[in-house]
């Protein structure tokens, strides 16, 4: 037996193994967020509580639960669809100058917010330095009124 015939006959297998079922279920389940979880938890409960017990159980120690991570965010391909290319090589640089100038301006906000939350504390400490040092010239009317 020659070597070319023994590897013609041997079956090749170049994809990865097809994950098992509870693996195929739970990336079923991510790919669906937090909502089919919890379905998949109440209908659980509903009919064989052990599994609904099993499921929130999991979820809690897997810390999918709480996590954000895996919550169907819009906000994350709305901000890929932001940033890409239209074709249009002037919209593109309009809507680039757009999003820096935007950019630009959401910073100068920024530190003029803390600024103004600065002399705003500033003034607050200010005016309290100012009622402790008034407080601590002026003779007490309780002092004056008791009898010596």
């Amino acid at each position: 037996m020659n070597i070319a015939t023994a590897t013609s006959t041997a079956p090749i297998s170049l994809t990865t193994p097809r994950p098992g079922f509870f693996a195929r279920t739970e990336n079923w389940l991510d790919e669906r967020g937090k909502g089919a979880w919890i379905a998949a938890i109440v209908l659980g409960f509903i009919f064989v509580w052990p599994v609904g017990l099993a499921l929130l159980a999991y979820m809690i120690w897997s810390k999918r639960m709480f996590s954000k991570s895996h919550s169907c965010s819009p906000r994350r391909s709305h901000r890929h669809a932001m940033m890409a290319s239209s074709g249009n090589t002037a919209f593109d640089a309009y809507k680039a100058d757009t999003l820096r100038r935007l950019e630009e301006e959401q910073n100068n906000f920024e530190s003029f917010l803390e600024r103004l939350r600065d002399a705003k504390d500033k003034a607050e400490f200010d005016q309290f330095m100012d009622d402790r040092a008034n407080n601590g010239t002026e003779p007490s009317d309780d002092a004056a009124d008791e009898p010596a």
